[in-house]
């Protein structure tokens, strides 16, 4: 019996030996690492825990922003697979609905893939010189900047949870900003252009990598940067009863104190609930 295993193990080995010389022989490319990099396997993104209404104990929703140029956020820019690529390659690729950034609470205005793809598009005229150096004008067709998209806003609610004693927070919405300038280079504004329905996107994000700083050995994906809070930004609304924004009434100092406030009032509510 045991020249039996001892014979099944040599056959194994001598099997894996010609796959590995098999594989070697063709692909004469030289490895690109110290070690081979196998196929991650397919990823999916974990459940969130059953939440009953009853164990609502306390909620409260808030929008953020999370501007990219921020040295923690830099992930969000990267020039090889920017996250605005993803989304608006979801959308095109009929993975990810987008809907309209009309109504900042309301995910019922689903936008078309043609719609998406006009949002920074369009045409633009400019000066060539020809061969001749005589100046003309040429109407070319511009495509969206993927640089000008500088922030993206997040619509999450807080959730005391009573039947865990834990405070969660869920992302709910994610819309990217685009900046506007004038012909002369300057910002004149920003303008919002879809909501994207957060939960139906984490099959998307979790198949997608992002950089990581610490230890390139250790894969993590967009939906691990979301769940784990791996960025950095500040809130420009919470839910009031007249609906209106930090801006609308506190502007400089006073509206990052103001923002202060809100993210320290949902920590001192979980704080506050247990008593030592």
């Amino acid at each position: 019996m045991n020249k039996r295993i001892v014979s099944y193990f040599a056959l194994m080995v001598l099997m894996l030996s010609v796959t590995a010389a098999k594989s070697q022989t063709m692909n004469n490319a030289p490895l690109d690492g110290a070690y081979e990099h196998k196929d991650r396997p397919p990823q999916i993104a974990m459940a969130y825990p059953y939440l009953r209404e009853a164990d609502v104990m306390w909620e409260k929703r808030v929008w953020r922003v999370i501007d990219v140029r921020e040295k923690q956020n830099l992930p969000f820019k990267n020039p090889i697979e920017p996250f605005i690529k993803i989304l608006i390659d979801g959308i095109n690729s009929g993975e990810i609905t987008a809907y309209g950034s009309n109504n900042i609470d309301s995910f019922g205005a689903p936008m078309t893939i043609a719609d998406v793809n006009k949002i920074g598009a369009g045409t633009d005229t400019i000066s060539v010189v020809d061969t001749s150096g005589n100046e003309q004008r040429k109407v070319v067709n511009k495509v969206l900047d993927y640089n000008k998209i500088t922030k993206f806003r997040l619509k999450e609610d807080w959730v005391f949870d009573k039947q865990r004693s834990m405070m969660i927070v869920r992302i709910l919405g994610i819309e990217p900003v685009l900046d506007v300038f004038n012909e002369d280079g300057s910002l004149r504004g920003e303008t919002p252009m879809f909501w994207i329905y957060y939960p139906d996107i984490r099959k998307v994000l979790v198949t997608h990598e992002i950089f990581n700083n610490e230890n390139d050995a250790m894969k993590l994906s967009w939906d691990d940067l979301f769940e784990a809070r791996m960025f950095s930004s500040y809130i420009f609304k919470e839910s009031n009863v007249y609906d209106r924004r930090i801006q609308d009434y506190a502007t400089g100092i006073d509206g990052l104190l103001e923002s202060d406030r809100i993210k320290n009032d949902i920590f001192a509510y979980e704080h506050d609930v247990w008593s030592f």
